[in-house]
């Protein structure tokens, strides 16, 4: 069951169980339910980066028969607060999905030592219940610059990030240089628009560069994002997706999604829940991307598979191949 909890974090009473005897011995109580929650700054209907956080927590639900919570849209101001609600009401994970919750993670996790916190997006650690779980962007960027670069028939591509975070501008850097590797000449633009709640402000700037010729578009800001995926369609270019499905995430969009760089955080999440379960979790960063099977992988290109010739295709392929083997070196 999911319980979606609002700004203010309500307390969740716990019922004990009436005690049962049988031989004069009394059984064991049953066990608690593993409790995960999540902070995410964006809506989990984003088609992005908050859309897999919240796939993330389903699939912890259906691994580990989880009790699952999350706070989308969460201000700044209350991460604080919203992390030791969760903590004082036995939840036993609980995600800050995204860098910029990371400073909070660190101040409430001494108060609450039985808890495990996870910032994704960062590499930060405390001892003894603070981690990290890290995408490679760059890898991911680097995929999608290059599937731009193979489609464009203009030359020029575009990334269009959010606010200005290691991880945008990692996955940004790791475009250019994705389309560069396959044409040194490639207009390929890299531009931050300082928010991620901003639509209009998206659709803007992708609808700029599409006059300015650009006819492959990755939006990677998180809700604004879909700014991006709305320009795209509306001119008649194409958009790649970033962490989810986009084709899946937003179907009214799917005529202008070429493919996605899903980042199935589920599988990642699930390996830190289970060392944290066995006790073998220590504070560290994880850090995913193509060489883990599974983590990280391109969506079926469905429709779009006509776009390219079989030895385009095939490029990518190896392109792929190579991330996944590690003999392809990409630098960062």
């Amino acid at each position: 069951m999911i319980k979606r909890i609002g700004i203010l974090v309500l307390g969740i009473a716990l019922a004990a169980a009436p005690g049962a005897f049988a031989k004069g011995k009394q059984d064991e109580a049953p066990k608690a339910k593993l409790k995960i929650a999540a902070l995410l700054p964006g809506p989990i209907n984003d088609g992005g980066w908050n859309t897999a956080m919240y796939n993330s927590l389903k699939h912890q639900e259906e691994v580990f028969g989880a009790e699952i919570a999350y706070t989308e849209n969460t201000p700044e101001s209350d991460y604080e607060e919203i992390f030791r609600s969760y903590a004082e009401n036995g939840f036993k994970v609980i995600f800050g999905h995204g860098f910029q919750f990371g400073k909070a993670a660190l101040k409430v996790a001494p108060d609450f030592t039985d808890t495990v916190f996870i910032i994704n997006s960062t590499n930060l650690s405390q001892a003894p219940n603070v981690g990290s779980f890290l995408v490679n962007d760059f890898q991911s960027g680097f995929a999608q610059g290059v599937i731009a670069a193979i489609t464009t028939k203009t030359g020029v591509v575009g990334y269009i990030g959010g606010i200005e975070i290691p991880p945008i501008v990692a996955q940004g850097k790791g475009f250019v240089a994705g389309a560069k590797y396959i044409n040194p000449k490639i207009d390929a633009r890299l531009i931050m628009i300082g928010t991620f709640t901003d639509v209009a402000r998206a659709k803007e700037v992708a609808s700029s560069l599409i006059q300015d010729k650009a006819d492959v578009l990755v939006g990677d800001a998180n809700e604004a994002g879909l700014g991006v995926v709305e320009a795209a369609k509306a001119a008649g270019v194409y958009t790649l997706g970033c962490s989810s499905d986009l084709y899946e995430a937003v179907p009214s969009m799917k005529d202008c999604v070429i493919t996605s760089v899903v980042e199935s955080i589920g599988g990642g999440h699930e390996a830190i829940i289970r060392d944290v379960l066995s006790g073998k979790f220590t504070p560290k960063n994880y850090l995913i991307g193509f060489e883990n099977a599974g983590a990280v992988s391109l969506a079926s290109f469905r429709d779009k598979r006509g776009l390219y010739t079989d030895e385009q295709f095939a490029k990518i392929q190896k392109v792929i191949d190579g991330l996944k083997d590690g003999s392809l070196d990409i630098g960062k």
